[in-house]
C-alpha cells in the first residue's frame, strides 16, 4: 500500500488495481480513499472471481462472494445478477473509474467458457454500472498458446458490448520470463485484434517481457512487487495461501531488461561494467542510487522495498516511451531496445557477469519472434488504424 501511495505521488497520478485477495474489506475502502485523494489518483477493483469454488479465506470473505456455486444455477438464475449488483455498489463506494467485469479462468476456450464470458458482459450491460466496463478475459497457458483459442476469443468478443478487456494470461510452468514464442506472439495477436475492434486493453499481472505489447496497441500493463503479481497464476487464488519467498533482493537494469542479484553487481563493478546497469537519469529512479556510489554494491544493504519501487519506476518510464506516433516507429523502437539489451548482456557474459534466471538473453529471440508474427498478421491494419487507436 505504501508503494502505491509513494509512486502515484511521484507520477502525479496513475491507477492502482485493488486486490480483494490481499486486502480486508476495510483496507479496500481506506486505501481507495487515500489514492483517489491524490492528484489524478484512480483505482480499479479486480473481483478475482477466476475460480468460483476458491477456498481462499480472505478472498471469499468479501460480501460479494457467493455461497455454494453451481455453474448452471448461477448463470441461469439470480446468482450472477446478485454478485454483479454487489460489485457495482462496491465499485461506486470505492470511487472506481471503470468497472472490471468478472470472468472465469479458461482451462479450455470451449463453448461453455465462451458462453459464460458473454453472460458476464450481457448481465453487466443490463444492470448498467454507470461507468466504463472492462471484461475480464483470463486464459490458461494452454489456451494462450492455441491459435484456435485466440481466434475464438476474438470472434466471440467482436459481438460483446464492453468498453475494454482486462486480459490475464497464465504463465506456463510457472515461468517468470517465458521461453515460448507462441505464448507471447498469441498475446500480441489477441491484444491487436481487440484494439482493432475498438476495445481498450489492460494487461494484468505483467512484467517487462510484455513491453512488446505496446506494438500491438495495448493501453496499459499492470504490474507489482513480488513475482506473484508479475505473472498470472490461478493457484494464487486457492488455499492454502503460499508464503512469499524472500530469498534474494534483485536489481532491475532496464537497459538489459534483466534483474541481477547484488553479488553479480559486485562482479560487474570489478570488470568496469556496473555503470551500464544504472537506470537512465530521466527515469527518475533514485531508489537504488547507493549501488552506484563507488562502494561494493553488496555492502550497501539494498532493501526489498527500494528494489520494488525502482522496478516499477523503471517499468513506468519504459511503458511511457514504448508507444510511438506510428506502428512502424513503435516496432522499430522495441527492436532497438531488444538489440541494445542483447549487446549489453553479451558483453556482461563475456566478462564473467551472467544474468542468470532473471536475465533476458534467452528472451530476446522470443520477443523478436512475437513482433515478427504481429507484423506479418496485423501489421498492415495496425499501420492504417494506429492514429485512431
Amino acid at each position: 500500500m505504501s508503494h502505491c501511495r509513494e509512486l502515484l505521488r511521484r507520477w502525479r497520478g496513475g491507477t492502482v488495481i485493488l486486490s480483494p485477495r490481499d486486502l480486508e474489506p476495510n483496507q479496500l475502502t481506506s486505501l481507495a480513499q487515500q489514492l483517489t485523494r491524490l492528484p489524478n489518483g484512480r483505482v480499479l477493483l479486480d473481483p478475482q472471481f477466476y475460480l468460483p469454488r476458491s477456498d481462499h479465506e480472505r478472498l471469499t470473505s468479501h460480501d460479494y462472494w457467493p455461497g455454494p456455486y453451481h455453474t448452471n444455477a448461477f448463470f441461469g438464475g439470480p446468482g450472477i445478477d446478485q454478485l454483479l449488483g454487489k460489485l457495482i455498489k462496491l465499485n461506486r463506494d470505492l470511487g472506481c473509474h471503470a468497472f472490471v467485469i468478472p470472468g472465469l479462468v479458461s482451462p479450455d476456450v470451449d463453448s461453455t467458457w465462451l458462453d459464460s464470458t458473454r453472460a458476464w458482459a450481457d448481465a453487466t450491460a443490463r444492470l448498467q454500472p454507470g461507468m466504463p466496463t472492462l471484461l475480464t478475459v483470463a486464459l490458461s497457458a494452454a489456451s494462450t498458446r492455441s491459435n484456435k483459442s485466440v481466434q475464438d476469443v476474438l470472434d466471440e468478443l467482436a459481438g460483446v458490448s464492453v468498453d475494454g478487456v482486462y486480459l490475464l494470461v497464465e504463465h506456463p510452468n510457472e515461468e517468470y520470463l517465458v521461453s515460448d514464442p507462441v505464448w507471447l506472439s498469441n498475446q500480441a495477436e489477441l491484444v491487436a485484434g481487440l484494439r482493432l475492434q475498438g476495445k481498450s486493453v489492460v494487461v494484468g499481472y505483467a512484467n517487462h517481457q510484455q513491453l512488446c505489447l505496446a506494438s500491438a496497441g495495448a493501453n496499459a500493463v499492470a504490474s507489482g512487487t513480488f513475482l506473484n503479481v508479475r505473472k498470472f497464476s490461478p493457484d494464487r487464488f486457492r488455499a492454502p495461501d503460499s508464503e512469499i519467498k524472500r530469498k534474494s533482493t534483485w536489481y532491475y537494469a532496464p537497459a538489459a531488461l534483466s534483474e541481477f542479484k547484488l553479488s553479480f553487481l559486485d562482479m560487474a563493478d570489478q570488470v568496469g561494467l556496473l555503470g551500464e546497469l544504472r537506470a537512465p537519469t530521466h527515469f527518475g529512479s533514485n531508489f537504488c542510487d547507493d549501488l552506484f556510489s563507488g562502494v561494493q554494491p553488496t555492502s550497501v544493504g539494498l532493501k526489498e522495498p527500494m528494489a520494488f519501487r525502482h522496478y516499477l519506476q523503471c517499468l513506468w518510464h519504459q511503458c511511457a516511451e514504448s508507444r510511438q506516433p506510428t506502428f512502424q516507429a513503435t516496432v522499430d523502437r522495441f527492436r532497438g531496445t531488444i538489440d541494445a539489451a542483447e549487446r549489453l548482456l553479451d558483453r556482461l557474459e563475456a566478462a564473467g557477469v551472467p544474468s542468470g534466471r532473471r536475465g533476458f538473453l534467452d528472451q530476446c529471440d522470443v520477443a523478436r519472434a512475437a513482433i515478427a508474427s504481429l507484423n506479418r498478421t496485423r501489421g498492415p491494419r495496425l499501420k492504417r488504424a494506429w492514429a485512431k487507436m
